[in-house]
């Protein structure tokens, strides 16, 4: 099945626009998976600045490039988080920041992802992919323990709070993607359940599949893939190494920074790692998924110059695969 290959530009948002637009399509990449933050895209010149859509598409253009997704994992991330704190300070924008009050930045981060879905329809994408942040992360510790009338009240309160948000995607048909990602409300199987039975099902809400961090918490990417079927409306490609348990290396990584090898598990150049990619991306074949797939670059110890290429060639000899007929069914046993 062909898909567009596209560069997620998170992680090159040091660099100009235009730049990163100059080495995707030098690479051949088909577009990018453009980020929310540095010059990539401003959510609120899209909507405010008639001009400003037309020129980032004609900088596109330029090199050949398209695009189908937008991603604002940042604001997204202060929609439900508690605590908001100096860590948000560093990744949000000055105006959803405000004084720092922290229901202030709640409010103003979700007039930003309305915004954001806006932007998307201005620019003629149909997907927005971004974390919602979480009032319950911080209780996964469970000591002291945690009552489950507070976990409820976390899905509540993510409830409430995106499905205003959800209604302007719904307005201008687009979806939401959340990426199930550790720190967010839906990190695992049961909590993407749980929160996909908080906003009732409803279509504007679906995912982003990234195994990487799926595979540390032992969570299967494929297995995630069959049972959630018709919620993934992205696919970012991000590879992860699982370092062998020594008595030392822990699971949660000990608060030791990406690339120190102490860690146990670590972020490293697609088909590097432990993700078993070519049976997902059977999965993503017989499934259905013929969207763009998204090349997330985070190796600390690769260089992303030499990395993003090798990543792009990687994909593109698991995007020729091809499954026999029925064979997922035959292994999964059908509906």
């Amino acid at each position: 099945m062909t898909r567009p290959i596209t560069l997620f530009t998170g992680q090159w948002a040091d660099l100009p626009f235009e730049e990163v637009c100059r080495l995707a399509s030098g690479w051949g990449y088909d577009g990018l998976e453009i980020a929310c933050w540095g010059d990539h895209f401003d959510v609120r010149a899209a909507v405010e600045d008639d001009s400003y859509v037309p020129r980032k598409l004609e900088t596109l253009a330029k090199h050949d490039l398209k695009v189908w997704t937008i991603s604002n994992h940042l604001v997204g991330q202060a929609v439900c988080d508690d605590p908001i704190d100096e860590r948000h300070q560093a990744i949000l924008p000055a105006r959803v920041w405000g004084d720092g009050e922290p229901e202030g930045v709640r409010r103003r981060a979700a007039e930003e992802m309305k915004a954001t879905a806006r932007a998307a329809a201005r620019l003629g994408v149909d997907t927005v992919v971004g974390f919602t942040g979480s009032a319950i992360w911080h209780l996964v510790a469970m000591f002291p323990p945690v009552p489950a009338a507070m976990v409820e009240r976390g899905y509540t309160d993510f409830a409430d709070r995106w499905n205003p948000i959800l209604d302007v995607f719904d307005e201008v048909g687009v979806r939401f993607a959340h990426e199930v990602h550790p720190s967010e409300i839906a990190y695992d199987h049961w909590t993407t359940v749980r929160a996909l039975e908080a906003v009732g099902h409803r279509p504007a809400f679906g995912l982003n599949w990234d195994p990487s961090h799926m595979m540390w918490q032992d969570v299967d990417p494929v297995n995630f893939l069959y049972d959630f079927r018709d919620r993934i409306y992205h696919v970012d490609c991000k590879d992860t190494r699982l370092r062998a348990r020594d008595g030392r290396r822990g699971r949660l990584s000990s608060h030791l920074p990406w690339g120190d090898l102490r860690r146990s598990w670590d972020f490293v150049s697609t088909g590097r790692g432990d993700v078993p990619w070519e049976d997902c991306f059977r999965a993503l074949n017989a499934i259905g998924y013929d969207g763009p797939i998204s090349v997330e670059w985070e190796d600390a110890g690769m260089d992303r110059l030499q990395g993003a290429p090798q990543a792009l060639e990687y994909v593109r000899g698991l995007n020729a695969i091809t499954p026999p007929e029925g064979a997922f069914d035959a292994a999964f046993g059908g509906d």
